[in-house]
């Protein structure tokens, strides 16, 4: 973590604005009405940094924070964040000691996770804080069918003997993106009915959440107790072709930038990186962004990777190497030390994450998330340091 630092001695690196994330929490408790908000900062934080960005979001109101993986929510203890917590992705085997001992709530699929819950807190003398995850069309990860009625059952008689506490029941839609889908419909109900067993089951449970992102900004009747967006808390729209990030009031908080090591003139007819994919077709300048696809820049951005530079658009110019890539800028007084913009919110006519999805066919998520950790990280805003 950088904070507010020079970037005269980088050659590429990412921004994040802490107080956009921040914003976005505020908007989407906003849009949430009474239900609490969850901000997952699960994969580092959808590539923002799990640390800095979880407490934004709790700056900006969120009252829980999601991971998908134990480590993730180990770390936060680690750094004194002692909201709640909910970690749900875990393999036979995961030592759930520490979770159980930190009152880490961990999100259980299926009996046998249950049962290695269970024995982590008999081992530890104190009762596992647990929500059950129920399966209702995305066939993902949770409890499905009859196995539901197993998870529930057991969920009882733990929770009965003091070992287990059922703080929540969640569920995942599949097609939340598109809110007129049928599935969207069939899911809540579905879990209407997974909420109604576990009251008849005598379980006393906390929270009932189902909604991420998109379903937050589209689908508000789906809210429950609690939501729990992530791509959103990070500025982006999840339903692109519903809205952009300003249509919902969100803020994108990364932008990613590189400072030019080389501009030279080449003649009409060169061919430029690996193969010659692109060839000039005039005298033209050509630039070295010293960023590629060990940064998480996709190689199949070649040929199509949106940039700025001095404030001017261009395209990636043949293929991206594993720590470069070439831009054809024309006349453009371009030279060493020039910025390049490979995304940023838009606001300045930089490309967006949005506008590197669709010119290379994927979601502005992967986009975000992807870039590596070998990219230094400077934060602005609130909390920066």
């Amino acid at each position: 973590m950088l904070g507010r630092v020079s970037t005269e001695q980088m050659t590429a690196w990412v921004t994040i604005d802490l107080d956009a994330i921040a914003h976005n929490v505020g908007e989407l408790k906003r849009r949430a009405g009474n239900a609490e908000v969850m901000a997952v900062v699960k994969g580092d934080a959808y590539g923002h940094g799990l640390l800095p960005s979880a407490r934004a979001a709790l700056r900006g109101g969120a009252s829980w924070l999601g991971v998908a993986q134990m480590a993730e929510a180990l770390q936060l203890r680690a750094a004194g964040i002692q909201a709640p917590v909910l970690t749900w992705l875990h393999a036979p085997g995961t030592d759930f000691g520490p979770a159980v001992q930190q009152g880490i709530d961990i999100g259980v699929p299926a009996v046998w996770e249950l049962d290695e819950v269970a024995a982590a807190a008999r081992a530890a003398g104190t009762t596992a804080r647990v929500q059950l995850k129920a399966d209702t069309g995305l066939a993902r990860n949770g409890a499905y069918g009859k196995d539901w009625d197993l998870l529930r059952d057991a969920a009882a008689r733990l929770q009965a003997e003091g070992v287990i506490d059922v703080t929540g029941l969640f569920t995942h839609f599949a097609y939340a993106d598109s809110p007129q889908h049928p599935t969207v419909l069939q899911q809540q109900e579905l879990f209407a009915e997974r909420v109604a067993d576990a009251d008849r089951a005598g379980l006393a449970v906390g929270v009932r959440h189902m909604s991420n992102s998109a379903a937050t900004l589209t689908t508000p009747g789906a809210a429950w107790d609690m939501v729990r967006p992530g791509l959103a808390v990070y500025g982006l729209s999840p339903v692109p072709d519903l809205g952009d990030p300003a249509s919902f009031g969100l803020r994108p908080a990364m932008t990613v930038t590189a400072r030019a090591t080389v501009a030279k003139r080449v003649p009409a007819g060169q061919g430029v990186s690996y193969g010659h994919t692109y060839v000039t077709p005039r005298e033209t300048t050509l630039v070295d962004v010293p960023i590629g696809y060990a940064d998480g820049v996709p190689r199949h951005a070649s040929g199509v990777g949106p940039v700025q530079v001095d404030g001017h658009r261009f395209t990636v110019s043949g293929r991206v190497c594993m720590d470069q890539f070439m831009i054809d800028v024309g006349d453009l007084p371009a030279q060493a030390g020039s910025e390049i913009v490979l995304f940023g919110a838009g606001d300045r006519g930089e490309p967006t994450a949005q506008d590197w999805a669709e010119a290379i066919g994927t979601i502005s998520y992967e986009i975000v998330t992807r870039m590596s950790g070998r990219l230094p990280r400077r934060y602005v805003g609130d909390g920066a340091h």
